[in-house]
């Protein structure tokens, strides 16, 4: 089985030794995505929900720059700051993943790199 590091400039680059994406077999695990846009370099404000979106449309990115789509995302773990902002992330999550949505796990953690309030990954099943 070979490795395939995968790399967009429509998403933040990797901020440490690690790829944004790594694809082996039909399978693309996306690392981490923070809220950082990608045109600027900074975390985006607003909130958790302008972060939810900005972390969504990076690893939408990351999908496309591999072939593939939100629509083939098969899990996601989603790492938020504050459990009680959960229903303001879902409403955000939910306009991504409309239909047949992915296995999903969310978890609260203390801190995320930059002090961002959401970060996601995902395991993506390239056709």
């Amino acid at each position: 089985m070979e490795k395939v590091v995968i790399s967009t400039s429509n998403a933040p680059a990797a901020i440490g030794p690690y790829s944004q994406a790594v694809k082996a077999a039909n399978l693309l695990f996306i690392s981490g995505q923070i809220p950082i846009d990608p045109a600027t370099g900074n975390v985006v404000e607003g909130g958790v929900q302008a972060q939810t979106k900005q972390s969504l449309k990076n690893l939408q990115a990351i999908c496309e720059g591999a072939g593939a789509g939100l629509k083939d995302v098969v899990k996601t773990t989603v790492f938020v700051r504050d459990m009680a902002q959960f229903a303001e992330v879902n409403e955000i999550y939910g306009e991504f993943f409309r239909e047949d949505a992915p296995a999903r796990a969310c978890v609260e953690v203390s801190c995320l790199p930059k002090n961002v309030l959401v970060e996601i990954e995902a395991v993506v099943l390239i056709k």
